[in-house]
C-alpha cells in the first residue's frame, strides 16, 4: 500500500509547490515588474487619497456628475465583492420593469435630452461593474451636467471628446469613456462650490 501512497504524496507536494507557490509567485513578480499599474488595481488617487479604480465602476448620483451604467452587482449595485449580471432574460418582467424605471429616471433627470437613449444608459453590464459608458451616453448626460455646473455645453462636449478612449488595438470593442476619470476631470476644471 505504501508503494502506491508514496508517489501520490510526492506528486501532491510537488504540485502544491509548483502550482501553489512557484507559478503564482512568478506571475505576480512578472506582473509587478511589467505592469505595476494594472497589477495593483489601477487605483486612482486625488491629493494622495485613493478615490477609486479605473477598472471598477462606482455610483455617481449627483446631477453635476456623469452617471455610470446601472449595476446588478450586490443589493445596492456597484459591489465589487458581488460582481455579476442580473441573468434576466429578454422576456423577464423584472428586467422590463427595471429598464422602464431606468428610462423614466433618466428622462426625469435629463429633461433637455429628447433623442433615443443609448442602450448602455439603461442596461447593466455582464459584471455589473463596467467603469465605462459610451460617448453617446456621455453626450446624452452633458446638458444636465452643463446646467448643474454652470458651464457652457460646448465645453462639456469637448471634455467628453478629450476623454473618449478608442477601440483597443484599433479594432477591439467600441469607443468608451471612463466615468471616474471624466468626473475627476470635471472637478478639476470646474470645481463644485
Amino acid at each position: 500500500m505504501w508503494q502506491q501512497m508514496r508517489p501520490a504524496i510526492r506528486m501532491t507536494l510537488l504540485l502544491t509547490v509548483f502550482t501553489g507557490l512557484a507559478y503564482p509567485g512568478l506571475v505576480t513578480g512578472l506582473s509587478q515588474a511589467l505592469f505595476p499599474w494594472r497589477a495593483n488595481g489601477s487605483l486612482v488617487a486625488v491629493n494622495g487619497r485613493i478615490v477609486g479604480s479605473e477598472l471598477i465602476g462606482q455610483n455617481f448620483s449627483r446631477p453635476a456628475y456623469f452617471q455610470p451604467r446601472p449595476s446588478a452587482a450586490g443589493a445596492d449595485g456597484y459591489d465589487a465583492s458581488a460582481s455579476n449580471g442580473s441573468n434576466l432574460g429578454p422576456i423577464s418582467q423584472k428586467l422590463i420593469d427595471r429598464i422602464t424605471a431606468s428610462i423614466q429616471k433618466f428622462r426625469k433627470e435629463n429633461a433637455d435630452f429628447s433623442g433615443p437613449l443609448p442602450a448602455d444608459l439603461v442596461t447593466t453590464s455582464a459584471s455589473g461593474l463596467d467603469p465605462h459608458i459610451s460617448p453617446a451616453s456621455a453626450e446624452a448626460e452633458a446638458p444636465r451636467i452643463a446646467a448643474a455646473r454652470g458651464v457652457p455645453l460646448g465645453q462639456i462636449m469637448e471634455l467628453i471628446r478629450e476623454n473618449t478612449e478608442g477601440r483597443t488595438l484599433g479594432f477591439l470593442g467600441e469607443p468608451r469613456v471612463n466615468v471616474l476619470r471624466l468626473n475627476l476631470e470635471l472637478d478639476r476644471r470646474w470645481p463644485q462650490k
